[in-house]
C-alpha cells in the first residue's frame, strides 16, 4: 500500500470494471454504505468536454461511526463522508481510502481519536481485502 498525508491506496492489476464492484462489496462488509458516487469520468466530459480514463469517487458512511463522530462535534459533518476513490491506471487500477485521522486531526478535538482509529482500520481492511 503506498500512504500520502491524506490518504492510503493501493494499485492493482485487475480492470477498473472488475475491481469497482468488489471495492463496494468490501465497503459493505466493514460496515460502510456509499451515500454519493460521482463519475468523475462523466462529469469532465459533460463540464468541460474532456475526455477521461474511469475514476468515480465514492462517499462512504459508517452510520454507528459517523453518529458517535457528530455527538462529539456537530460540524464535523464538513468533514462526512468518508471519500474513496476508484480509477483506472496503466497498469491497472488504483483505490484510495482518506485518511480519517488526519480528516478528524483537523478538528483538534482528542475525543474523536478513537472513532477516526476504528473509521481508519475499517477503511484499512478494505484495502487490504481487494
Amino acid at each position: 500500500m503506498q500512504a500520502v498525508e491524506y490518504g492510503v491506496g493501493r494499485d492493482l492489476t485487475e480492470s477498473y470494471d472488475t475491481v469497482l464492484p468488489r471495492v463496494l462489496e468490501a465497503l459493505k462488509a466493514e460496515g460502510f454504505g456509499v451515500i454519493t458516487e460521482i463519475d468523475v469520468k462523466e462529469t469532465m466530459k459533460e463540464k468541460l468536454g474532456v475526455d477521461g480514463r474511469p475514476h468515480v469517487i465514492l462517499g462512504a458512511c459508517n452510520p454507528k461511526l459517523a453518529h458517535a463522530a457528530l455527538a462529539v462535534e456537530a460540524d464535523l459533518g464538513l468533514l462526512l463522508p468518508c471519500n474513496v476513490v476508484v480509477y483506472e491506471t496503466d497498469a491497472g487500477t488504483r483505490v484510495a481510502v482518506v485518511n480519517a485521522g488526519a480528516m478528524f486531526g483537523m478538528v483538534g478535538n482528542p475525543e474523536l481519536g478513537p472513532i477516526a482509529d476504528e473509521v481508519q482500520a475499517g477503511l484499512t481492511r478494505v484495502l487490504e481485502s481487494l
